[in-house]
């Protein structure tokens, strides 16, 4: 169930309840593809560092492990020992990002795993039946990613597709939260708007997929190449179109000043792998924007990655340790870099919430982001 707590224009403050927990919105998910945050980061560092929400990957974990042992295993959440919500994405993005390697058709998608080249299919009802193998929290409906810039044709066509699949998915998921050996039959399902950068296809798209009163919305197909601006375009012209009354998920979106700007927009969740991949190459994010620990500067600076910060991190080592760490590959600067990193974000966003609890979210926001573009002093 989702409940709204709170609205400041239409950033909502909201609350969605689960079989594996509350999940206080607006949040960000901790992206663990492969059912781990890249960089030796432990379930125990998730808990640490505030972590609500991990998101794992439908198509990365049936090619590897393979779904059907980890239902054995006794799902997910048993697997990599997380009591917590987990999200799965539907592996459609993966799919489409194999362009070279993929043939689309109506009953799905024909391609070639990118390990070991074996011919796999993925449609709607294979999408939903891994991911009740996996026994996550909330499924992702099966969808085409279309490159933003596609033309108008193919992505009207697309659209059309996708909203074919997701009755489909809809369909195939009543079906499997009925069945005896379902390890989790609360399990929650997400459609997804598509439609590349084209509005009118976007809201036309938000109406139809409404009416199948699924459990939450996402909006994807953003942060694919397309500018800031028109993403925030597209998400002023088709949020208003999906049900206010549940979660609204950005998905693959992305920097502090992203999150701001969609929260202000009516996003409840968002997933990036910015914080993991720019951690592991030794950006840090600050209230004083990025760092790179990699820079001479800071070889002799005994001071922590940011003072009053509460990681793990900040809390014992200084900027000079870590870029040691980095500089001789020692996989323990990665990891630390990762943990400072999501600490960062989950932290934000419950300043986030509290802004939003207390009505100044626009002033948070503003001071955020003026912040973040004033460098520190040295």
């Amino acid at each position: 169930m989702y409940q709204i707590l709170k609205m400041e224009g239409r950033a909502k403050r909201g609350r969605l309840s689960t079989v594996h927990g509350v999940i206080e919105t607006p949040v960000f998910m901790n992206v663990g593809t492969v059912a781990a945050i890249k960089g030796a980061v432990s379930t125990e560092d998730l808990e640490s560092i505030g972590t609500q929400v991990e998101l794992s990957n439908t198509y990365h974990l049936h090619v590897r492990p393979g779904d059907v042992v980890v239902k054995q295993l006794g799902g997910l959440h048993r697997f990599m020992s997380w009591n917590k919500p987990i999200l799965t994405d539907s592996g459609g993005f993966q799919v489409f990002s194999l362009a070279g390697l993929r043939k689309i058709k109506e009953e799905g998608v024909y391609f070639n795993s990118h390990i070991d080249g074996r011919k796999i299919f993925m449609g709607p009802e294979e999408s939903m039946q891994i991911q009740s193998n996996l026994a996550s929290t909330i499924a992702m409906a099966f969808d085409e990613c279309a490159p933003s810039k596609a033309d108008r044709a193919y992505v009207q066509a697309s659209v059309e597709r996708t909203t074919r699949w997701l009755e489909r998915c809809k369909r195939k998921m009543q079906q499997l939260n009925q069945m005896e050996d379902t390890i989790n039959r609360d399990q929650l399902l997400f459609g997804i708007n598509q439609g590349a950068v084209y509005e009118d296809i976007r809201i036309e798209h938000a109406k139809r997929i409404r009416e199948l009163d699924l459990d939450g919305y996402a909006v994807g197909g953003l942060a694919v190449g397309e500018s800031h601006e028109e993403m925030y375009r597209v998400l002023d012209a088709v949020v208003p179109y999906l049900p206010t009354d549940k979660p609204t998920y950005l998905m693959g979106v992305g920097t502090p000043a992203n999150i701001l700007e969609g929260v202000e927009r009516g996003v409840d969740f968002f997933d990036c792998v910015y914080p993991s991949r720019n951690g592991r190459h030794g950006h840090l994010y600050t209230n004083h924007g990025k760092i790179n620990l990699f820079n001479a500067k800071y070889e002799l600076d005994d001071r922590p990655v940011e003072e009053g910060c509460g990681c793990p991190v900040c809390r014992r080592y200084s900027r000079a340790y870590i870029r040691h760490l980095l500089k001789a590959r020692e996989m323990l600067g990665m990891r630390l870099c990762v943990l400072h990193n999501l600490y960062f974000y989950n932290t934000m966003m419950a300043e986030i919430r509290d802004a939003l609890d207390q009505g100044s979210f626009a002033a948070y926001k503003r001071d955020k982001l003026e912040r973040m573009a004033t460098p520190e002093r040295i």
